[in-house]
């Protein structure tokens, strides 16, 4: 097994496989989630987000760093593509909402 840029690289007989399990439990120390409850699916169904909502915002630099861990993520995890897809376009002004989806998704990771 060999380590490249946070990918785990395991090849054997049968094949050569990736994985980002290791960097998955750093994102979750890193934004202080490793404790939180897992959950089922990445993100709501039928969730609607707006650029224009009058919520309070939060720190766009903190939100980006999230955002761009979930986003080198999704080279091994497909799975969570979509969600982070969705979430990336608020990068340039976040707010509570948009934060609290960004952490659904590391809820989700963390037991899958």
């Amino acid at each position: 097994m060999a380590y490249y840029l946070g990918i785990e690289v395991n090849q054997r007989e049968d094949g050569s496989f990736i994985s980002q399990a290791g960097y998955a439990r750093e994102i979750l120390k890193k934004f202080r989630m490793d404790n939180s409850k897992s959950i089922n699916t990445p993100v709501e169904c039928g969730v609607k987000l707006s650029k224009h909502d009058e919520e309070e915002k939060v720190d766009p630099t903190f939100f980006k760093s999230l955002v761009g861990s979930l986003r080198y993520l999704t080279c091994t995890r497909p799975d969570i593509l979509y969600a982070v897809g969705l979430v990336s376009r608020y990068m340039e002004d976040p707010t509570t909402t948009h934060l609290k989806i960004a952490k659904r998704i590391l809820r989700y990771i963390k037991d899958t």
